[in-house]
């Protein structure tokens, strides 16, 4: 979206600045000298403040990025309700940059598609395209996020855990590109400029609204409405939830869970893995095997993140990776204590600068936050304490646990929630995770979680142009350290005297993120977004 102040008009004399131009409880004299500080940068340099990637879009009514979600979505409904959530809807691997603006994008239009091809074929024979229209998040920040880029993949038949990276390069290297669309006995061609870059501003279900059609000539012959809904999860006008089993030991808080627990002499890890059982309706070793599959998926992440040579990341922004520098100066540290810190954080860049290359990466549960996980999971393996896998199988589990949780009753998604339902939810994750792999009871794991997740409270979603970069990047390095604070911090103190508990703080996660302004919501209006210059 195009600034209100065009370039020209940057650096602006006092008398020129309105009362109506200062937001409501600043300073007045301190947002002017703020004002005139980034316009004189703006004049010295010749550069302007960052904006996002984005089309044009049409002029929208509305006065806020869409923020707000309906009462109607499944995903709000279902917070009343024992989780059903089960792993492999959880831990899911995909193309970054972003589960929501990514995965969630290719995953409604791969689905969209397998419903036309099941359209009489009277309708099948008349269709002419294939059109998506994004909104809110997905229209402010898609560009930087490859949304357009997903969309298409999954018109043309691609998912999100299959699909080869390399085809998503070679389309934002060369974005003309077109490709046939079978339906029936018709085909058609579908490209880039059958994604719509529609209003990021509006009344919407949820920020990440998206819109499918299926098109003859100007007529639509068949429409659905999505909702990418975080971490991947997508829902549609009407969802219905799929059928599945009930839990053994139905739970929809920490306080809940943990009784179950003590009633009957479980660990966290067994009381999520006798739910899944049921719920899913596996059996253990499959249950199992999926885990190692996630497990596997994520070490290659960090080891190839660590094995890429440093080079910059595509869009306006011309990063730099480090995290193989960053490996290597650590791992040459004369302080062990300090090695360690460093190494953990090494890794959660391999991992991040693998999501904002395109790569494919496992959301944990999302994919801004792909590198805190993974990170810890190969810090605890191979590539550090070397624990049983078997132990590592259970932490998975208990972070599982936490992320149903958080996601159950605040959000995993940033246009919803801000970063503290992302890189929050993955530390205080990644906590349980470090906890239950080392055989901690389950008011460790709690305590554990919810330090990690208290102190990313309030956590703004601002990416730079609107891509997954900075500050993304090396907050899940943060994010997988504030883990292992966590972890200490519970396994050190005396359990009992912890004065705030898991559930409180995912509530107040939930109140920050009504409470939070639009601007800090992923669409890249606000905070680091607006203030880093680039040239």
């Amino acid at each position: 979206m195009k600034s209100k102040t065009s370039d020209d008009t940057a650096f602006l004399p006092e008398a020129e600045i309105t009362a109506s131009d200062v937001p409501p409880g600043v300073d007045r004299r301190a947002f002017m000298m703020r004002s005139a500080l980034f316009g004189a940068t703006a004049v010295l340099t010749g550069c302007a403040p960052s904006k996002p990637e984005t089309a044009e879009p049409p002029p929208a009514a509305a006065l806020q990025v869409a923020s707000k979600v309906s009462p109607d979505l499944e995903v709000v409904k279902k917070s009343k309700a024992p989780i059903m959530t089960t792993l492999d809807e959880f831990y899911k691997v995909g193309p970054g940059p972003s589960s929501s603006h990514t995965i969630g994008p290719m995953r409604i239009t791969y689905d969209f598609y397998q419903r036309c091809t099941k359209l009489p074929a009277d309708q099948l024979a008349k269709a002419t395209a294939l059109k998506v229209h994004l909104y809110g998040s997905l229209s402010a920040t898609g560009k930087g996020h490859g949304t357009e880029r997903a969309a298409l993949a999954g018109i043309v038949g691609k998912e999100p855990a299959t699909v080869d990276p390399a085809f998503l390069d070679d389309l934002a290297a060369n974005p003309k590109q077109s490709f046939p669309v079978k339906l029936g006995a018709k085909t058609f061609n579908a490209s880039l400029e059958d994604i719509v870059y529609d209003a990021p501003k509006g009344n919407f279900p949820h920020p990440n609204t998206m819109t499918c059609k299926l098109m003859a000539g100007s007529q639509v012959l068949h429409e659905l409405e999505y909702y990418s809904v975080g971490g991947g999860f997508i829902e549609w006008k009407g969802y219905t939830p799929p059928k599945k089993g009930q839990p053994k030991y139905p739970y929809s808080t920490m306080k809940q869970l943990q009784a179950h627990a003590v009633a009957n002499k479980l660990s966290v890890a067994q009381v999520v893995l006798a739910n899944e059982i049921a719920v899913s309706g596996k059996t253990e070793a499959e249950i199992w095997a999926f885990v190692d599959k996630i497990h596997n998926a994520m070490v290659a992440i960090v080891k190839t993140g660590l094995k890429a040579p440093t080079a910059t990341l595509p869009g306006p922004i011309k990063l730099k990776t480090k995290a193989g520098e960053v490996y290597a100066r650590s791992m040459d540290d004369k302080y062990e204590k300090q090695r360690g810190v460093g190494v953990v954080a090494a890794y959660a860049l391999a991992g991040s600068e693998e999501n904002a290359r395109g790569h494919l990466v496992v959301t944990a549960p999302t994919g801004g936050s792909a590198g805190v996980i993974p990170a810890l999971v190969y810090a605890l393996g191979e590539g550090g304490r070397k624990l049983p896998v078997e132990k590592i199988r259970n932490g998975f589990l208990a972070a599982a646990a936490v992320g149903y949780l958080c996601k159950h009753n605040a959000t995993l998604s940033g246009a919803e929630g801000g970063c503290q339902a992302e890189i929050g939810v993955a530390s205080a994750m990644g906590a349980a995770l470090i906890a239950q792999a080392h055989d901690f009871d389950h008011q460790v794991v709690a305590n554990a979680a919810e330090s990690s997740l208290q102190h990313h409270l309030g956590m703004t979603c601002d990416p730079v142009a609107g891509f997954v970069q900075i500050p993304c990047i090396e907050r899940c390095a943060f994010g997988a350290v504030k883990s292992w604070t966590g972890f200490m911090i519970a396994s050190n103190e005396i359990p009992s005297n912890r004065r705030v508990d898991f559930d409180t703080t995912v509530d107040a996660m939930a109140l920050t993120a009504k409470e939070m302004n639009a601007k800090y919501k992923e669409t890249s209006e606000g905070g680091l977004a607006v203030s880093l210059v680039l040239c």
